[in-house]
């Protein structure tokens, strides 16, 4: 059984990949300036994390489930400590690129390993409670991100300005470890599936072909490469699909078992997952941007601004399973109306206070969003594997983490392409207010999709 303080540990761990895809968004310009970097390569900084993590997170859950989800969790940990390291150290641009997407790879070694621990060492009331404290976690993760990220470039600590974001990984790491070491059960799968390869190399180039050109397209003035490479991705998806289902159906062992699909509540839940993820990060990148380029503020004042949506998440999140257990999967639609209504108030503050934004402007519609999300996403990742059995726990784990984290890496490369391609023309207050609109529009998706939820919450 997973105790309090191995539940501690691997929830730490599932908050360091979500802090960090997000901590670089306020510090980028100092990235920038120290680096001599240009566009396109500060582009990678955040997409080579962020494809990398994305691509192997499939083939993470299933080598846990394969040798042990306790080793790779242990491995996993020490090697983003390490790269972490090398992101904080890097002599130069490409450097922390390549450091980047090794760290992104380390990260989708440890983080499969949480859920799928949870989901094989908990049952009953103690999983719901870990699901609820999962989701409260990653929702809190990534709006901590940004403001630790401004608050470590402007604390300029030992005059590691930028470096610090990184580096702060190292000792919270090595506490993890030691911890991990004591307290982490271990499990595996009772039937260990071997890997799939064929699988693992289509799945690969299916989300390279879709995350690589939207990422970097409009930065590189979108060369033919990212055309073509869109024009690739319908078909490489439907191989992978193809090649999956035919192992199926020769009792072979795929990377993604259709069998997972044919569960009501894993297939509704992910799903939801894309309209909500892609619109939450496409907002932090926004914002950032547009606070620190437009309304003037600095890495921390622009950070701090998001202070009232992650106190609110926080708390509103703590009464979620008892809400959960009274009104069951309606806290759902409910938690998108008022994400909505958080939305639109933000909209309305950039409409009329621009370019005097900041906590007070922006602390109705901040604080009204954070507590919509924070009835949607606990329920929502608990509603994804509610179904799942044990022994694939690591495999449905990493295809609900991969949803999550290519719909995290689409927000960016969509909302923060459609905003900075209208401020040439519109200007950054207008840009910001419509892709606000454009986020609202997909917080109503998720609402209405909401409403074909299973009433009750395995």
């Amino acid at each position: 059984m997973l105790s309090g303080p191995g539940l501690f540990t691997v929830l730490l761990a599932a908050a360091l990949p979500l802090v960090d895809f997000f901590i670089v968004n306020v510090a980028l310009p100092a990235i920038g300036a120290d680096l001599a970097a240009g566009e396109a390569v500060l582009e990678l900084v955040v997409a080579g994390y962020g494809v990398a993590y994305a691509v192997l997170l499939v083939l993470g859950g299933r080598l846990g489930d394969l040798f042990g989800r306790r080793r790779l969790f242990l491995g996993g940990m020490a090697a983003f400590g390490l790269t972490s390291l090398a992101c904080g150290l890097a002599p130069g641009a490409w450097p922390l690129v390549a450091a980047r997407v090794a760290q992104g790879a380390s990260a989708a070694a440890m983080l499969p390993q949480v859920l799928a621990t949870i989901q094989a060492a908990t049952s009953g009331p103690r999983r719901a409670k870990a699901m609820g404290l999962y989701g409260a976690t990653a929702g809190l993760s990534m709006v901590a991100g940004q403001i630790l990220g401004g608050v470590l470039v402007a604390a300029d600590l030992w005059g590691t300005g930028w470096r610090a974001a990184f580096l702060v990984n190292v000792p919270v790491v090595l506490a993890g470890l030691l911890l991990a070491v004591r307290t982490v059960p271990e499990t595996r799968s009772p039937r260990p599936e071997p890997v799939d390869g064929p699988g693992t190399a289509l799945l690969a180039v299916s989300l390279l072909t879709l995350l690589v050109p939207l990422t970097e397209g409009r930065a590189a003035s979108w060369p033919l490469w990212t055309w073509l490479s869109l024009a690739a991705f319908p078909f490489a998806a439907a191989a992978f699909y193809a090649v999956e289902r035919r192992a199926d159906r020769r009792g072979r062992t795929p990377l993604v078992p259709p069998s997972l699909f044919a569960l009501r509540s894993f297939r509704r839940g992910l799903v939801l997952i894309l309209p909500f993820s892609v619109g939450f990060s496409g907002f932090m990148f926004v914002i950032a941007v547009a606070l620190q380029g437009g309304a003037g503020l600095g890495p921390v004042a622009a950070g701090l601004t998001l202070a009232p949506l992650a106190v609110v998440f926080f708390l509103v999140s703590l009464a979620g399973p008892r809400l959960i257990a009274r009104y069951g999967t309606r806290v759902v639609t409910a938690g998108a109306l008022l994400q909505a209504v958080g939305v639109a108030l933000m909209a309305l503050a950039v409409r009329a206070d621009w370019p005097d934004l900041g906590v007070v402007e922006l602390l109705p519609g901040a604080a009204v969003t954070g507590a919509g999300q924070a009835l949607q996403l606990p329920v929502v990742f608990r509603i994804v594997l509610s179904e799942v059995p044990p022994a694939r726990a690591g495999v449905g784990s990493g295809v609900m983490v991969t949803a999550q984290q290519s719909s995290l890496a689409l927000g960016v490369a969509t909302l923060g392409t459609l905003f900075l391609s209208l401020v040439p023309g519109t200007g950054m207050r207008d840009a910001l207010v419509t892709t606000l609109l454009v986020q609202l529009a997909g917080v109503v998706v998720t609402g209405l999709l909401s409403l074909r939820l299973p009433r009750t919450v395995g």
